[in-house]
């Protein structure tokens, strides 16, 4: 995919990317190193908890969802950064066997006022599973060049 600079983005404008699967390996994987709470871990404790399963950490499923667009390539050469994330919320499990892919919308474009050669882009990002229901949102403040003269 060819890189988008903030000129070349439009309101509305709407990406989808490929989908990944979670295994019950990475679940367990993530959660020792990064989130080691007992559904995330040990399958019979989780079983026992309100999920009723195993379940991906949120921390995974954000991750997850903002890597599949970013290795898409559309701001391989445009992105430098973001001042944060707004609006996160965790909407639905994630279980072993989930396949999620990222929707993302362009909400707003703005023209840095101090500096020319860049500006803001405000994305919502929506994780979805194969069924097409919506597991996790954020809204992610990327701050990208502007289209070289």
């Amino acid at each position: 995919m060819t890189t988008r600079y903030l000129d070349d983005l439009a309101l509305g404008e709407v990406f989808t990317t490929n989908g990944l699967t979670l295994t019950e390996a990475e679940i367990i994987d993530f959660a020792w190193r990064y989130d080691p709470q007992p559904f995330h871990l040990d399958v019979g404790a989780a079983a026992a908890s309100p999920y009723g399963g195993l379940i991906a950490s949120g921390f995974q499923s954000l991750a997850l969802c903002f890597r599949l667009f970013i290795q898409s390539g559309v701001f391989l050469q445009s992105s430098i950064g973001s001042p944060g994330i707004d609006e996160l919320r965790w909407l639905a499990p994630v279980r072993p066997g989930d396949t999620l892919h990222s929707r993302i919308e362009v909400l707003d474009l703005r023209p840095s006022r101090s500096k020319a050669d860049r500006g803001i882009a405000r994305l919502r990002y929506e994780a979805r599973n194969q069924r097409d229901e919506v597991v996790l949102s954020f809204i992610v403040n990327h701050l990208l060049l502007r289209r070289p003269a």
